[in-house]
């Protein structure tokens, strides 16, 4: 009988490390910086505002980011990292992804919510319709350009219509999904001049998505007066699609690194994970503006 041998994979365990902190005081810094932004607060004498200390935060988001993964990468290629360690990194990868799959459920929840259910009920349908006494002479429609209170919520001009710039940024995202497809087949394949061109385009229609999108915003403020404080209309649109767009600005500059990191040689077919794990990013990046495209701009 033959005698079988059992062997472990090494579990690798990095040093102390000061990052862990350093994204808590920064995502704790941002939090509250947006908050009091948001709710034009301040702080002591009207010295330090929410906008200050939103960037401040930022900022320190960036190089919490900039150093981790700067070390993570470093000790990916010096081969410290077993095939257990890869595991647990698509695992956190994933939870990761589903836990933003849960944030954006949340927000088109809140949309839903309030079209399907609270705007009727406010207009005198349904089993709560009881509530059309706060404003009796309130009519629903989505979407809610009447608002029930128009001297607290001044109500936009109108909305912006699904077949121009939207349209064009769903074409320009999608693509986007397929150049990224393209760039890792090329990367499976060795081939890294199709691998650096993919990437490449990829970066350039994610860069070309945030500038029509900012477009987009400034026609909703200066020419329809739509803005967060346009009620609950407003509100969703820009809570959607604003935090949406920080998904992409994120997105697209992990690809930019992702794309440094091709030119300098990094990364083979069997050992990519960095790559992959930008890659399923970007896919849920498109696949939360399909939706948001359908249900908040055609819809």
């Amino acid at each position: 009988m033959s005698q079988q041998t059992t062997t472990h994979e090494n579990y690798y365990v990095p040093a102390q490390s000061k990052w862990p902190i350093v994204g808590t005081v920064a995502l704790l810094t941002t939090v509250f910086g947006l908050g009091s932004w948001f709710n034009d607060l301040k702080a002591g004498r009207d010295e330090i505002s929410g906008p200050v200390i939103f960037f401040v935060g930022a900022l320190l988001i960036a190089y919490m980011m900039f150093g981790w993964f700067g070390a993570v990468v470093r000790e990916g290629r010096a081969g410290l990292y077993s095939a257990q360690m890869n595991r647990s990194f698509r695992w956190g990868m994933s939870w990761f992804i589903f836990s933003e799959v849960m944030f954006f459920l949340a927000f088109f929840g809140v949309l839903f919510y309030i079209r399907y259910w609270v705007g009727p009920w406010l207009d005198g349908e349904g089993d709560k319709g009881v509530s059309e006494m706060l404003w009796p002479n309130f009519e629903y429609h989505w979407p809610l350009l009447n608002n029930p209170d128009p001297e607290i919520y001044p109500p936009p001009e109108g909305t912006i219509s699904p077949w121009g710039l939207p349209l064009i940024n769903t074409i320009l995202l999608v693509t986007s999904s397929f150049t990224l497809t393209w760039a890792h087949h090329a990367l499976r394949k060795e081939n890294r001049k199709q691998l650096k061109l993919g990437l490449g385009i990829t970066v350039l229609l994610g860069v070309a998505f945030l500038i029509l999108q900012i477009e987009e915003y400034i026609h909703a403020y200066t020419e329809l007066g739509l803005t967060l404080g346009s009620g609950i209309y407003g509100a969703t649109f820009f809570m959607l699609t604003g935090f949406h767009g920080a998904h992409v600005t994120m997105g697209a500059i992990i690809l930019t690194v992702m794309l440094v990191r091709s030119f300098r040689g990094h990364f083979t077919p069997e050992q990519h994970f960095g790559f992959e794990a930008a890659a399923w990013y970007w896919h849920f990046v498109d696949v939360v503006w399909i939706g948001l495209f359908v249900f908040v701009y055609v819809i």
